[in-house]
């Protein structure tokens, strides 16, 4: 691990940001458990996805920047507190071009003026009526329990 005065591990830093791997951050496991835990709990719902365990070495940030890419767009509010599958959305983002559309590390970022708060009221429930999976399918996801995320970064982190 890097020494140093700005090499410091803070407590909301997560193991993956020391991995050393070539390519590090998000492994496929990891992007679904996340993917599952927003179905079950809803977008935006770090707490309770915090509280059940199934990814706690990701700080709140690292989880929404993960569900950013995984929709496809930088804004998540439209999808505030929906159980919904977020690669749906991916894809259907995916599929968005037009000399309007600006993306940032291929995800569609915000242009123009900020919605009112009855523009994105509107688009939210859109949304749940569009997207949103009925309760008989979220309330009963599984989440898997993710136990190392590299050996490396793993083994530093918990051996403080």
């Amino acid at each position: 691990m890097p020494q140093g005065a700005r090499n410091i591990i803070r407590s909301n830093d997560s193991p993956s940001l020391w991995n050393l791997t070539l390519s590090p951050g998000w492994t496929d496991q990891e992007s679904e458990a996340l993917r599952l835990a927003v179905m079950k709990f809803g977008i935006g719902n770090w707490a309770k996805i915090r509280e059940c365990q199934v990814l706690p070495y990701k700080t709140n940030a690292q989880l929404n920047l993960q569900l950013q890419r995984l929709l496809g767009q930088q804004s998540t509010a439209e999808f505030a507190g929906l159980h919904i599958d977020p690669k749906v959305i991916g894809a259907k983002n995916a599929k968005i071009q037009g000399p309007s559309i600006r993306r940032k590390n291929n995800c569609i970022v915000n242009t123009g003026n900020a919605l009112t708060k009855q523009e994105l009221k509107a688009k939210v429930l859109h949304n749940k009526q569009q997207y949103e999976i009925p309760e008989s399918e979220w309330s009963t996801i599984e989440l898997p329990k993710i136990e190392n995320v590299g050996t490396f970064a793993h083994d530093v982190y918990t051996a403080n």
